[in-house]
Formats: structure tokens, C-alpha cells, sequence
């Protein structure tokens, strides 16, 4: 069964990679063998790709926004770039939360969150997509969210972006299945990092949210691992169009 899951000298790229969720996936590739590019708006991208080379792994740095169409295209060509002009797989982990009351929720943060969490998914998405296309295959990983399922509360942007996610990924999956392209996405569950800080830290949210987690616990980046591994390599082949839960059962109750 190894060679199923072997992606050893694969060529990635991972946006919002240098934290959270983003991180602990593209840890997950590097770990195994593959060569990736970090793409993330952090400054310390840097200095995650070099503590990761350190340690023997094969990480590039690349310090991008991707707040506009031109800056979504020359951060791809870049990355695209620095793996020899060859792409076997994208995850598309980048994303960013604001909370109002949706009686009050200004336009402006609207308009920032589905322009990170969707529009410049389906741009990476596109640019990626004709990539694989030229070479005649590969994987994209888009990550979808809990909220492509629910509606949240104080979130609707965001949940609008996430549910845009989990359709734009079973629509992308019908027209590139055919191409040898899989194209699928991971919805996490409720995972213990920054962007669910207050979360975390507020005791009856905390304890609403355990109770209705079988497995009786927030989840982790490290939890990611596994799944982004299955999706990257040829176990997932005849997978396509799929949100895949990764949430510690919380669907099921």
C-alpha cells in the first residue's frame, strides 16, 4: 500500500502556510519528501522555510498578499518558479474571519472576506487548474470549513465564503475530473487555533463546543496531516468533488 500514499519529490504549493491550520498541512507535505512552496502574507514565512530547511526539508519562502487579481497571478508565477515550473499540488488554506452582528456588518470587511476566502481561492484555483491541465494532472486542495454546513453566528461573510468554497470545489471537480485533475476539499472542525482564540477561551462556548465533539476535544493542525496526505497522493485518484469532514465526529451529532 506505500506506494499509494508516496508523494516523496512532489512539487506543492500552501497559502496561509506559515500558521494555524496552513501550517501543520504544509508541515504534513514536507514531512513527506515533497518540495513546497510557503505562501503566506506573514513576514515570518522567511523564517518558517529556513527552520524547516534546517531540518533537511526542501521549503521555499514566498511573502505575498494575494489581495488583488495582479497580485494572485505574480505570486503563482513565483511560486510556480521556484518548483522548476512544475505543480502536482495546491492547498488552498489561506483565509481570514470577521465577526459583527449581521445587522451591522460593515460592506467592507464583507467584501475582504469573500475576496480572500473565495474569490482568490477560485483565481489559485484557475491558474492552478491550467497548470495541471498542460501537464495532464494533479491535485487541488481546497480547505472548506464546518460553516460550509451551518450558518454560525456573527460570521455571515464567512460563512458565505466556506459554503462558496464546498460548491465551487464540486464545480471545478465536474469539469477537470475528466482531465485527470481531483480536486476536493477538507471542512475542519472546530480546531484549536488563533482564529478560534475567544472561542477557546471563553468557558460556556468552550464547554458547548466539547459536548458536541464525540471525540471530546478540540482538534489540531497535526490532525490535518493525515487527510491532506490521502488527497495529495494516488490513494485519493478516483476521488473528486468531496468536502471531507475533518472534525472529530462533530457532523454526527
Amino acid at each position: 500500500m506505500h506506494h499509494l500514499f508516496d508523494i516523496a519529490g512532489h512539487k506543492a504549493i500552501v497559502t496561509g502556510a506559515c500558521g494555524g491550520l496552513g501550517r501543520g498541512m504544509a508541515e504534513a507535505l514536507l514531512e513527506a519528501e515533497c518540495e513546497v512552496v510557503l505562501l503566506d502574507m506573514s513576514p515570518a514565512t522567511e523564517q518558517a522555510a529556513a527552520d524547516y530547511r534546517a531540518q533537511g526539508y526542501n521549503a521555499h519562502a514566498l511573502v505575498a498578499t494575494l489581495g488583488s487579481q495582479d497580485e494572485i497571478k505574480a505570486a503563482f508565477d513565483k511560486a510556480l518558479e521556484l518548483l522548476g515550473g512544475h505543480l502536482d499540488i495546491i492547498v488552498n488554506a489561506a483565509g481570514i474571519q470577521r465577526r459583527h452582528f449581521s445587522e451591522e456588518f460593515p460592506i467592507e470587511d464583507w467584501d475582504a472576506v469573500i475576496n480572500v476566502n473565495l474569490t482568490t481561492v477560485f483565481t489559485l484555483c484557475q491558474l492552478a487548474g491550467r497548470q495541471m491541465i498542460a501537464q495532464g494532472g494533479g491535485k487541488i486542495i481546497n480547505i472548506a470549513s464546518m460553516l460550509s454546513y451551518f450558518g454560525g453566528y456573527t460570521v455571515p461573510a464567512y460563512a458565505a465564503s466556506k459554503g462558496g468554497v464546498a460548491q465551487l470545489t464540486k464545480a471545478l471537480a465536474n469539469e477537470w475530473a475528466s482531465k485527470n485533475i481531483n480536486i476536493n476539499a477538507l471542512a475542519p472542525g472546530y480546531m484549536d487555533t488563533p482564529m478560534n482564540v475567544n472561542l477557546v477561551n471563553d468557558p460556556v462556548r468552550n464547554t458547548e463546543i466539547l459536548s458536541r465533539i464525540p471525540a471530546k476535544r478540540w482538534g489540531t493542525p497535526d490532525d490535518m496531516k493525515g487527510s491532506i496526505i490521502f488527497l495529495a497522493s494516488k490513494a485519493s485518484d478516483y476521488l473528486n468533488g468531496a468536502v471531507i469532514p475533518v472534525d472529530g465526529g462533530y457532523l454526527g451529532r
